[in-house]
């Protein structure tokens, strides 16, 4: 089983790549979909997060602003050293729910699963993928798409985009690009195309070092 790495800075259509490849028939495990299941009203990682940052979760609930600003604020945690305990708790527990999705991928003998992992490249969770899918989009492109979100100004984008590697790494780690920047139905045709691909003749994942493609997969 090819197992695909999908990932993409804030705003670069990731989620619509996830959404895609499960129309596609591809399994999709989503890391924000399990922290979010963690986090959840007395979620199992909410007694962990409650230690570490007081005050943050009242009556089993978490208070993901409070959490924010212990985490993305520069000034209170210049050296983010909050990031990486929030990181500790939650990392470990997701890459639980991910090698149960592994397993039970294998037994329905899939031939491509895929890890929807945000920071894929920031966390060193390369080398639990065969091949890197990176979803990418022109900065103006994704500047618009993020400020359109509910509560979120331009201090908090750039807050978020410094806790994360610059696109331009990311897209030279990639071994397939998917840019965003265009219509959804270019991007639904070139990641269909991808996939088609793959079936046909998927990369060996015994062949991990030898699969650098950077396949542009843009229309």
């Amino acid at each position: 089983m090819l197992v695909l790495g999908l990932t993409g800075s804030i705003g670069m259509g990731k989620s619509e790549a996830a959404r895609v490849l499960r129309r596609l028939g591809i399994p999709v495990f989503s890391a924000d979909d399990e922290v979010h299941r963690l986090t959840a009203k007395n979620g199992p990682a909410l007694g962990p997060i409650s230690r570490a940052f007081p005050g943050t979760v009242t009556d089993g609930v978490l208070d993901r602003a409070a959490v924010a600003k212990h985490v993305f604020d520069p000034k209170r945690d210049p050296e983010r050293k909050n990031l990486r305990k929030l990181e500790r708790i939650l990392h470990p527990r997701v890459q639980a729910a991910e090698r149960r999705f592994l397993r039970a991928a294998r037994a329905a003998r899939k031939p491509i699963a895929a890890l929807d992992i945000p920071l894929l490249f920031e966390t060193n969770a390369r080398g639990r993928v065969d091949a890197a899918l990176v979803v990418s989009a022109p900065a103006a492109v994704q500047a618009a798409r993020v400020l359109r979100r509910p509560g979120m100004d331009k201090r908090k984008l750039a807050a978020v985009l410094a806790s994360q590697m610059p696109d331009a790494q990311k897209r030279r780690r990639a071994d397939y690009l998917l840019r965003t920047g265009l219509s959804k139905r270019d991007s639904l045709a070139a990641l269909t195309r991808l996939v088609v691909r793959l079936r046909a003749a998927p990369p060996r994942p015994a062949r991990r070092s030898k699969l650098r493609r950077k396949g542009r997969i843009h229309a």
